[in-house]
């Protein structure tokens, strides 16, 4: 992701770590960092446990939910306990080591949302314009292979702009400060390829989905209206099955714009005005809190979500069988 430069004495003044007494809202705000974080690694792990586990839910869109579950557990696990701490405490108190570390895994994982965001899009506008043509090319197997693509294309980006970029500045500038600076031409290839590209892609397509689901649902209408046979009640069924799902997918990737944009507005700003690295750090928290909107999304819009969640949680997934339970 672009990350805003930072002048580094102005960097040092502002992240000067000053002693800190233990009180009552210092350990409020410690409990409820912890509560966040557990709530986006248990959130995101029921989801997991749920595509993998029941058969029902083996299906190619579901393939790229987990992959998205599974960055977002990532994120909730090794980057957003590590963000909070720092936004507490109003410096970096780790070494440069472990900075070089938290920098490649937030910086990996997040793009890698980003982007199978934009996989979801992509699925669903392909299900949409043309289901028949999709049931027979995309298949799980087939979604299993573009994800880790995805990932490992997307890993091995995020070495090579470490590693071009690991003479300009120490990651380190000063004690409390734990930034990337990237030169002129990274920063565009950055924000073109992480950021410009996956959101036009998943704007553009999102609105092509709407636009077929409306024309769905007028062809849902006149088949009610002509005939009530079951081939044209299955035929409705599945329209309505998909637009749902366009529904409920759309709601996530707009939770998810809303979460990226100011993020990457402040980057471009960095670039032009003096912009406060304390709200700087905000809207980057923002980004990480999306990992832990996701599963309350699915929860509040999927019941076959709460469905696995009960019979995971009163431990019903151990039972023989239990793989096969129908749950849609």
């Amino acid at each position: 992701m672009n990350h805003t430069e930072v002048n580094q004495t102005e960097h040092c003044l502002q992240f000067y770590c000053p002693e800190r007494s233990v009180s009552t809202v210092y350990v409020l705000l410690y409990m409820c960092a912890a509560a966040v974080a557990l709530l986006t690694v248990c959130g995101n792990l029921l989801i997991i446990i749920s595509v993998c586990h029941f058969k029902q839910l083996h299906t190619p869109t579901n393939m790229l939910v987990l992959s998205l579950a599974v960055s977002d557990c990532l994120v909730g696990a090794l980057v957003l306990p590590i963000a909070l701490i720092w936004m507490i405490e109003s410096c970096w108190v780790f070494n440069q080591g472990f900075c070089v570390s938290f920098m490649l895994t937030s910086y990996f994982l997040t793009s890698t949302s980003i982007y199978n965001v934009a996989l979801i899009a992509v699925d669903r506008y392909f299900a949409l314009s043309n289901p028949f043509l999709y049931t027979k090319v995309v298949s799980v197997s087939t979604v299993c292979i573009v994800v880790l693509c995805d990932w490992f294309v997307l890993f091995s980006y995020d070495l090579a702009v470490h590693y071009f970029n690991r003479n300009l500045q120490s990651l380190v500038t000063c004690p409390g400060g734990c930034f990337l600076v990237l030169d002129e031409v990274w920063s565009l290839v950055d924000l073109l390829f992480i950021f410009v590209f996956p959101c036009a892609v998943i704007i553009i397509l999102y609105v092509l989905v709407f636009v077929i689901a409306k024309r769905h649902a007028t062809a849902i209408r006149e088949l009610k209206a002509q005939t009530r046979t079951q081939t044209s009640k299955k035929m409705t069924d599945s329209m309505k099955s998909e637009r749902k799902a366009a529904k409920v997918l759309g709601i996530v990737v707009s939770v998810f714009l809303a979460c990226v944009f100011p993020y990457f507005i402040y980057s471009l700003l960095g670039k032009v005005i003096e912009v406060e690295v304390e709200a700087f750090q905000k809207v980057l928290l923002l980004v990480y809190l999306n990992s832990t909107i996701n599963p309350v999304i699915y929860a509040l819009f999927y019941p076959w979500f709460r469905r696995c969640v009960r019979l995971t949680l009163t431990l019903q997934i151990f039972q023989k069988d239990s793989a096969l339970m129908n749950i849609i």
